[in-house]
């Protein structure tokens, strides 16, 4: 895949299209959902001779490389009646339950340090 071509993938995965979703309407309420998305993208290219030994050799070195990271989870919507913007956050129990391990495991482990050091 050529650099420009890969960049414009990774422009489209990245795009405002993945943050937004499709507006629902029903009755006079309108909710539009709404994601979190992070990543980032990167490509390579080549084509360089690599200076070990044989200059007669038929075929230049070459390489390529891209990579491409996303990250996405649903955040809210918002919901739109008559004249009223209200953003509506959705409520994620498992980083909720992540979030609690972890700090669960930090104190933990800080108490189980300080013990050792008396």
């Amino acid at each position: 895949m050529e650099p420009k071509e890969a960049f414009k993938t990774i422009r489209e995965a990245l795009s405002a299209r993945q943050v937004f979703g499709e507006p629902v309407a029903r009755d006079d309420v309108t909710m539009i959902p709404a994601a979190t998305v992070i990543g980032a993208g990167g490509g390579g290219g080549g084509s360089r001779r690599s200076g070990k030994g044989d200059s007669e050799a038929p075929e230049p070195d070459t390489g390529t490389g891209m990579g491409l990271g996303v990250i996405a989870w649903p955040s809210g919507a918002f919901e739109i009646s008559k004249d009223r913007v209200t953003w509506r956050p959705t409520l994620d129990v498992a980083r909720i339950l992540f979030a609690a391990l972890g700090v669960i495991l930090a104190l933990g482990m800080g108490i189980l340090a300080t013990r050792r050091h008396s």
